[in-house]
């Protein structure tokens, strides 16, 4: 074997399709998610009967592959019929009743929004949508500032199915009545993916983006197992791609396990998103945990109530639950004199990706 047999060439890629590792990217097949897809298209299908649909309440951890499922489902809806509209808005992005309806007039091409009121934004999309059907999504729901937008679409629109996605199942418990009695919602529950299902995924993924053979059995492995542990299938997509770039700046002709080593290292701290994503307030209550590493939690609300925070102590400790989720802080439950108490403390903020 020559010295340089296993070193990569001037314009040679251990990648064939590197888009298929980017988070929008929807494979043609979508494994192990057929029950929850099945459920969604039949709310979508009375739609395309010229009836009015059903809403759906969608659910379950990050990176679980929920929005991967509900695209998938408007591709395909897309591919059957031109009668029904879909559109997508994701409320972390869009997170107020007037974003959220120059998003969706923008969608459907009504351009002209500059200097329209709120409620001349509704008048257009009831014009636009009321002549037709349509499926409106609205990802990470819960980022969003009011409802507004959800109580005047659920009162206006005619035939719609209207899809709500969160990762919080309890989130719905504490929706207005008034919103909860229009909106009845079929509750469609994403579990996290087993090991098996999780290397099935990341192999699927591999073949799209990967030349074939170029990945060494035990970097696969080192990967899928890091994915398993995190229960995050994009954090184990972005290995995939990380470890490929690894070896591509190391001149390597294959993926080897200290390509993915490397990878991995420090992917304990993977998060789903940059702390400048949060919305303001958990931003200023991450910020009162980053001042006061350690304390008490109750001790902490004190310090946010001073600082001028308006939430209650629920809404308090509903924040601190999305932080420790997203990986920004960690909580100890403990047991002193005065009795149990939790411990908040911020964590490193070392990120992989903002997925």
């Amino acid at each position: 074997m020559g010295l340089f047999d296993n070193v990569l060439g001037a314009g040679e890629s251990l990648f064939k399709n590197e888009d298929a590792l980017e988070p929008d990217f929807i494979p043609k097949l979508l494994p192990y998610r057929d029950q929850q897809q099945h459920a969604l298209a039949s709310c979508i299908k009375p739609l395309m009967q010229d009836r009015n649909g059903r809403n759906a309440f969608v659910f379950g951890p990050p990176g679980i592959g929920k929005t991967a499922a509900i695209k998938w489902v408007l591709r395909d809806l897309n591919d059957e019929s031109e009668q029904v509209k879909t559109l997508y808005v994701n409320c972390w992005q869009k997170n107020t009743t007037f974003q959220i309806y120059v998003d969706l007039c923008h969608q459907l091409g009504f351009m002209f929004t500059q200097n329209k009121r709120t409620e001349e934004l509704l008048d257009v999309l009831k014009t636009l949508l009321n002549t037709r059907s349509a499926v409106i999504v609205f990802d990470e729901v819960d980022k969003a500032e009011d409802f507004e937008f959800l109580y005047s679409l659920l009162n206006e629109l005619l035939k719609r199915s209207i899809v709500l996605v969160t990762n919080y199942k309890e989130w719905i418990v504490d929706m207005e009545d008034r919103l909860k009695s229009r909106l009845l919602p079929d509750m469609l529950e994403f579990k996290e993916y087993s090991k098996a299902e999780t290397e099935g995924i990341l192999r699927q993924r591999l073949e799209y983006a990967f030349v074939a053979g170029v990945w060494e059995p035990l970097a696969f492995k080192c990967v899928v197992d890091k994915a398993a542990e995190l229960k995050d299938i994009r954090a184990g997509i972005y290995l995939l791609k990380q470890a490929g770039i690894i070896a591509e700046e190391s001149a390597s002709k294959k993926i080897l396990l200290v390509h993915a080593e490397k990878a991995t290292r420090g992917a304990s701290e993977f998060t789903l998103q940059k702390s400048t994503d949060l919305e303001e307030d958990s931003k200023f209550v991450l910020d009162i945990v980053k001042d006061n590493s350690g304390t008490k939690i109750g001790d902490l609300f004190k310090h946010y109530k001073e600082k001028g925070g308006n939430g209650t102590y629920k809404t308090f400790q509903r924040r601190i639950a999305k932080l420790e989720k997203h990986n920004f802080i960690s909580t100890n439950k403990i047991t002193g004199a005065e009795g149990n108490t939790t411990i908040v403390s911020i964590k490193t903020e070392t990120k992989l990706t903002e997925y």
